[in-house]
């Protein structure tokens, strides 16, 4: 009875000493064995683990996806358009002796509170840097923005022991003071680009006129060109046409031509010739008797 009473505290003792150097690792979250603040274990896997009852601590950190939403800061681009302009980050524990090491006790709201610090900075380095203006930050290209701040941020952020998984410009807005004096210098911006567009599409309307012109006069050379071929080819042939005619009946072909001279010299109602009578022009217009007579007595 005696040994009894005396073996159930020490093994209410020991159970309790075994119980207590149990502990259980979730799988959403990390853990580190610290021992007078010493890191004795690194446990990133779950499952149970185990440590010295009463002298060792568990310190647990999240191991799933954090959400930060940074503060609105102002933001100059290159074209010195401020904007008011804050982030939605996305991060994890990724080293949790590096994140011990570099947050202390102060945990998730000082490691919070440092990733912001670092992602200010990179909104400004990169939204202000050169050839970054407003116009882009306001477009499609942004995404390529937000990479590039998600990339930078994510390398500092490694002497936290944090990994940035995303980064997400929410807010984009000018200030309230400067919105008129921007709106104007928007305005002026898009009349000069419109007068800039206007010129470049007068200056190739010029040049496709002046093409035109110049196809067009290459054309009617050519054009012409060819018109006296032709017409210096068909007057070749008429002559030969002619002669042809000629050789093969004189007196017939002085009869047709002096047709056509009779048309050419009678044509209209006012037509007056001063000629001679006996002249040869008339040769045909007389009598065949006369024109016999006359050509007898020249024989």
């Amino acid at each position: 009875m005696k040994k009894t009473s005396f073996l159930i505290p020490i093994v209410v003792i020991l159970g309790a000493a075994l119980l207590s150097s149990i502990f259980v690792v979730d799988e959403r979250e990390k853990a580190l064995v610290l021992r007078f603040g010493q890191i004795k274990q690194v446990r990133v896997e779950p499952g149970i683990g185990f440590k010295v009852p009463l002298i060792d601590e568990v310190a647990r950190f999240e191991d799933r996806i954090l959400s930060l939403q940074t503060p609105v800061i102002e933001v100059t681009p290159a074209d010195d358009r401020r904007l008011r302009v804050d982030a939605f980050v996305l991060y994890r524990i990724d080293d949790v002796v590096q994140y011990r090491q570099a947050v202390g006790s102060g945990g998730e709201a000082r490691a919070a509170n440092d990733l912001s610090g670092i992602l200010e900075s990179q909104i400004r380095a990169v939204l202000g840097s050169q050839g970054v203006t407003s116009n882009i930050i306001l477009s499609p290209q942004r995404s390529a923005l937000m990479d590039q701040i998600r990339k930078q941020s994510d390398t500092r952020a490694n002497a936290l022991g944090l990994a940035v998984v995303d980064v997400r410009l929410g807010r984009t807005n000018l200030p309230e003071q400067n919105f008129d004096a921007t709106l104007r210098r928007m305005i002026a911006e898009r009349d000069r680009e419109a007068t800039d567009e206007r010129a470049r599409g007068r200056e190739a309307a010029q040049r496709v006129t002046a093409l035109a012109d110049r196809t067009f006069e290459e054309i009617i050379s050519e054009a012409r060109r060819d018109a006296r071929i032709i017409e210096g080819e068909a007057d070749a042939e008429r002559n030969r046409i002619f002669a042809e005619a000629y050789s093969k009946d004189q007196e017939f072909f002085e009869f047709y031509r002096s047709l056509a001279a009779y048309e050419e010299s009678l044509k209209g109602n006012n037509t007056s010739m001063v000629m001679s009578p006996d002249s040869e022009f008339f040769n045909y217009l007389r009598s065949d008797e006369g024109r016999r007579s006359e050509e007898g007595a020249r024989n």
